[in-house]
């Protein structure tokens, strides 16, 4: 199972650094959602997927807000 993983962990890790680096928030998100994965049953790579697709959504909302402005979530009560 450890030489399964160490070989798809190579893997991917080739394909990204053959593709540009356009996807802002998805390295962050994937080393937070892997490690959470890993301690929360051992589905570091399924955790990894989550945080990327998670990162990578809260990078393009902050990409939309004009600068300067609070996020929407804080907006007066």
């Amino acid at each position: 199972m450890k030489t399964l993983l160490a070989c798809f962990t190579l893997a991917a890790l080739a394909v990204a650094s053959t593709s540009p680096a356009d996807a802002k928030g998805c390295v962050k998100g994937a080393v937070v959602g892997g490690v959470a994965g890993h301690y929360a049953g051992h589905h570091g790579a399924l955790g990894a997927l989550a945080g990327c697709a998670y990162g990578r959504h809260r990078a393009k909302e902050q990409a939309r807000q004009p600068q300067g402005q609070a996020p929407a979530a804080q907006g007066k009560i």
